[in-house]
């Protein structure tokens, strides 16, 4: 049976873009629909990404930490040989998605959202046909966010399907795979990769670029390339996958030679691209940037009256940015004065060990003479030590203006610097200069500190170096 629904706003995809719309949309009194015709309420991050890629890396982190204590002991602590079922550990992190997609769901309807399970398609830029269990539901709007979000790239060599695997699938494996070959050397790969090493699987990453993360400064990833090599992970850099069959990926090396890895699963993980087909975007009129829709600062389309936020919007394709995004776009509905345009966007790998990066690197003032750089070891910070955070070649850096000390860049790489990524972004949000954090009391012992003695290294007075 068809049914027909005029509304005030009407939010495409319930991702942490879309739903975060949603619910700011509903607290400015606006009528809102949302469609969800995705992974579920908190889209790709809550249900098959940030979320749970983060619960089975704490998973690897315990298992790994027991591992040790059965193997010979660690800090005076000894243990029996630790066992995994994985089945039980993907069923512990169903669970948190669980829970937080009934949260999401709470927040939404305590907003007054009117949530519609199914998949649009746009007969025009205002107008779309639901498709759900019920039947079809047709929806006019007044105002239109698209928050479709992102999805996989998939190599036309190494399709998705059996043991050839993305990243959704390799975190509802129910059971560790003996050899693992990840075909990507970023942070998905990688993130994915450790947690499955420490779970005991052999794992090789292959990788185009010369080095992993290459979108980050090598001093950054040089301590996660360390790990690597330490655990027995086997990286072929510069080389080039192709298909696989019968348990073995072909693989050509940096040098050319052609030759067959043995693997039990293989997690293809080469990046993400946006959701733009299946749901009529051709229909809106709307101009692209690339395979990106185009938005100005305030992530407005070239269609009136239709927003777009998130991942479709182009990079970087944070959870985080189309939140903030979803927030200001539900704000200038309601008629207030509001643009996007951070000052930065903080980007974290939880890699082991963790890499945090905000504002410019050094890639991005390379050659100029009117900035500081300083950087500060972890190991010379008194909690790093003690919760064996010192040891891995982990620091914090801070760039600076020579002239006036602003801040223009903060990162950081080491065990848990993932929980200093909001202090960096802060700082640079409101235009700290180094005396600012210099001049912030920070707490001991605590690896925050590690950020006040960068900033006081950088103005030449470091206390603990």
């Amino acid at each position: 049976m068809s049914q027909t629904l005029k509304t005030k706003v009407l939010i495409i995809g319930a991702g942490t873009g879309g739903y975060v719309a949603g619910i700011r949309c509903g607290q400015l009194g606006l009528d809102t629909v949302l469609v969800d015709g995705g992974d579920g309420l908190g889209g790709t991050c809550l249900n098959v990404g940030c979320i749970p890629s983060k619960a089975i890396i704490h998973a690897a982190n315990k298992f790994e930490t027991v591992a040790k204590a059965a193997d010979g002991g660690t800090l005076g602590i000894t243990a029996s040989k630790p066992a995994v079922d994985l089945s039980k550990t993907v069923e512990w992190k169903n669970g948190i998605v669980k829970k937080l997609n009934g949260g999401v769901a709470a927040l939404l309807k305590k907003a007054k959202v009117k949530v519609i399970k199914g998949w649009a398609e746009f007969s025009d830029a205002k107008t779309c046909t639901v498709k759900t269990d019920d039947g079809d539901i047709t929806i006019s709007a007044e105002h239109v966010i698209l928050a479709t979000g992102s999805e996989p790239v998939e190599l036309p060599f190494l399709k998705f399907g059996g043991d050839v695997i993305s990243s959704t699938e390799a975190l509802s494996l129910d059971k560790v795979p003996n050899k693992l070959v990840v075909v990507g050397g970023g942070y998905i790969g990688l993130e994915l990769g450790i947690a499955f090493r420490k779970l005991g699987a052999e794992v090789t990453v292959v990788e185009m670029a010369e080095r992993i993360l290459p979108l980050y400064d090598k001093a950054l990833t040089d301590p996660v390339t360390k790990w690597l090599e330490k655990h027995g992970v086997k990286l072929l850099l510069g080389a080039k996958a192709g298909g696989f069959e019968k348990g073995k990926l072909n693989v050509t090396t940096k040098d050319g030679e052609a030759i067959q890895l043995a693997a039990d699963k293989a997690l293809v993980t080469v990046g993400r691209k946006p959701r733009t087909q299946g749901w009529g975007l051709e229909n809106m009129g709307v101009a692209m940037a690339g395979p990106f829709v185009k938005i100005d600062d305030r992530c407005a389309t070239s269609m009136k009256n239709v927003w777009a936020i998130g991942d479709l919007t182009g990079e970087p394709m944070l959870a985080h940015k189309g939140s903030a995004q979803g927030e200001i776009v539900a704000e200038i509905i309601a008629g207030h004065d509001k643009r996007f345009d951070p000052v930065t966007i903080a980007a974290v790998c939880f890699t082991e060990p963790e890499i945090v990066s905000a504002g410019l690197g050094p890639q991005d003032v390379e050659g100029r003479d009117d900035v500081l750089q300083s950087v500060f070891p972890l190991m010379a910070i008194g909690r790093a030590l003690a919760i064996e955070a010192g040891e891995d070649g982990g620091f914090v850096r801070v760039i600076a203006s020579k002239t006036d000390h602003r801040l223009l860049g903060v990162q950081a790489v080491g065990q848990h610097v993932s929980e200093l990524s909001n202090s960096f972004a802060q700082m640079l949000e409101m235009g700290a200069v180094l005396e600012d954090v210099a001049g912030t009391i920070h707490v001991h012992p605590t690896l925050g500190e590690a950020f006040h003695e960068a900033s006081l290294r950088a103005l030449g007075h470091a206390i603990h170096i």
